[in-house]
Parts: C-alpha cells; structure tokens; sequence
C-alpha cells in the first residue's frame, strides 16, 4: 500500500508533514512519497538526525505550493508544479493508492474533481467526516462544506456514497441514514429538503438504502443515525458547532478539575477515562476528511495538523484504500438510476 503525501501543505508544512510520514512508516509500515521541495524535506529530517532516508519512504521533488489564498479553479494551470497538483497527478497515474494532503482545501477539491475524477456518475464529489457518537459509533456527515448550494438529487446520492462508505469502511452493517432538518416531523424542512425526502424514501422502498427519515442536528453526536445527510452549509455549520461544543466541553471539565486539591486528587483517580474521551474528540487522532465520490481515497487533513494529525491521516487514508468503495458505488448508483428510469415508465 502507498500513499502519496503533500509535505508542503498545511500550517506547519513541511516538518508536520515529514514527522508524520516517518511516524506512519514506523507504526504501520506504509511507503509514502512525499511530494515537496525536496532540499526543505532532507532539512526537517536532518534537524532530528535521520541522515538516510528509510526504505519505503521517497521524495519526489515539486518547486511551487498551493497557497491557502489561490483562486481553486486557477490552481491546476498556474500551480501546475506545486506538491499538490504533481501529488494528485501521480495517484490518476497509478503510482499510489492514496493522497493525503492539509493544503488548500478548494483546491484540493477541484483538484480531485479534475484530475483523480469522480466515479461515473456520480453528481459531486463531498467531504465527509467522521464523528463519535453517545452510542459507542461513528456518525458520517455528508457534506460538509463541499456543496454549499445542492439539488435534491445531490442529497440523494450523497445518501448512497455515505450508507455505502459506512458499511464497507466503518463496518456498520445496515446504515441508519438521517436527513438533517429543523425537526423529526416527515413535513419539516425547506423545499430542499421535502424534495430530497421523498427521493430518499423512494430509495429505501426501493431496498437501496436505510432511509429512516428525517434528523434534528442534536441528535446526531447522540447516534440517532450512521449518516447525516445534508447541504454542504448546513453540514458545515452542523460540524462545526459540535466541534466547538466539544472544545468548550473539554475546557471546562479542565477547569472543574484545577479548582481545588479535592478535585485535582479525583482527577487522578478519573485520568485514564478523561484522556479516553478527550482522544475521542481530538481531531489529530481521527486524521482528516475523506472526498467521497473520487476514484481513488484523497484524504483532507486539518490545516493546522501536527506530525501525530499527519500520521492519523495516513493511517485513514490506507483503510480507505484497502476498502476502496468505487466500483461498489458505480453499481448501486446504476441501480438507483435504473429504479428512476422504472417510475419514470410506471
């Protein structure tokens, strides 16, 4: 298995990038390439005294870099030498599994779209983060900021790819697949949504999808569902307040536990389970965002990650190729389009 790297991207690119690649090497055993400047790239591993470059591990050198404020739909023709584009080149040409990069996420995006390509037929590709959840699971949330202004088809099918992902990679049996709404009620919702409804239904008739309807955003860190379907807006805004929620959590259970002696000794007795949970939430431990919908798995790392977030990443990304999903979603998507060519003729 080999995973292509963008060591420039990211706020602490290159030496995030490059620690995390040599950690992943290490703990999992994967050969990357890591795509870069390459005198930048032997600086950082000279500065933590690995003279020779591990066996599994290449450079392949790239001059320019995506910057966080280039024009997406620019970058692939005026950033054409950048670690990024060169990176995803690479992955269309077949010379990895998968990519990984915490570079400009609109580019990475358009990059993706153009150049790894979409699986046929699929409408858009979208990003889809993995969540825990009350219940002991994992919630995907699809989109989340991909497609801010979507058609009732897009949520459809954004239905499919994620129940689809969900049980090959996250192991989830028979996915419980939301729709996200202002409430519960069959009736809720804009005409976005009514619209999106019904042919999230017709597809669960259909018996290609666990459709079980509509989704209020509280309930999904509740695991009321496996997925959440939504808009990339509203999916945005769901993602982050609980990731916000989360933080302000944690912060506070911190400050309960320095207010006094007592409370610092009841810390100690509780440390294990409190560093559990926090794991839980930590976004360096989950990696990074998959584009589902996209031939092969480019993974989309959190722009701040450190080496520990670089090496989730990779190890996410692997798992994703080792259960590539892409041919298993041409086919449903041929199904699906199969059952609306029927109720067209009925």
């Amino acid at each position: 298995m080999k995973v292509i790297l963008d060591a420039m991207g990211g706020d602490l690119a290159p030496e995030a990038a490059v620690l995390g690649a040599l950690e992943a090497h290490r703990e999992f055993g994967t050969e990357i390439t890591l795509v870069g400047r390459g005198a930048e790239i032997l600086e950082v591993m000279g500065k933590h005294n690995i003279r020779d470059l591990p066996k599994g591990l290449e450079i392949a050198n790239a001059d320019d870099v995506v910057d966080m404020h280039d024009d997406p739909t620019s970058v692939i023709h005026k950033r054409k030498n950048s670690s990024m584009i060169i990176g995803l080149k690479m992955l269309a040409d077949g010379q990895a599994d998968a990519f990984v990069s915490a570079g400009n996420t609109g580019a990475l995006l358009t990059g993706a779209t153009l150049l790894v390509k979409r699986v046929k037929g699929v409408r858009r590709g979208a990003f889809a983060p993995v969540m825990p959840n009350k219940a002991g699971g994992k919630t995907l949330i699809i989109d989340s900021g991909a497609n801010v202004e979507c058609t009732p088809e897009f949520l459809l099918q954004f239905g499919l790819i994620g129940s689809l992902y969900a049980k090959k990679v996250l192991g989830v049996e028979n996915p419980k697949v939301g729709l996200l709404s202002n409430g519960a009620e069959d009736t809720k919702g804009a005409p976005l949504q009514k619209e999106a409804f019904a042919l999230l239904t017709g597809a669960a008739q259909a018996g290609l999808i666990n459709f079980v309807g509509n989704t209020e955003a509280r309930d999904v860190p509740l695991g009321a569902v496996d997925v959440v379907v939504c808009d990339g807006f509203s999916g945005n805004v769901l993602l982050k307040s609980i990731e916000g929620t989360a933080l302000f959590m944690g912060s506070m259970v911190k400050k309960v536990f320095k207010r006094n002696l007592a409370s610092k000794l009841g810390y100690l007795l509780c440390r294990s389970g409190v560093r559990e949970m926090m794991a839980l939430l930590d976004y360096r431990e989950i990696g990074g965002t998959e584009i589902l919908g996209i031939r092969k798995p480019v993974i989309k790392a959190h722009g701040s990650s450190d080496a520990r977030a670089f090496r989730s990443a990779i190890k996410q990304a692997v798992t994703a190729a080792e259960r590539n999903t892409a041919a298993e979603l041409e086919e449903a998507l041929q199904r699906l389009a199969a059952v609306k060519e029927q109720s067209v003729h009925d």
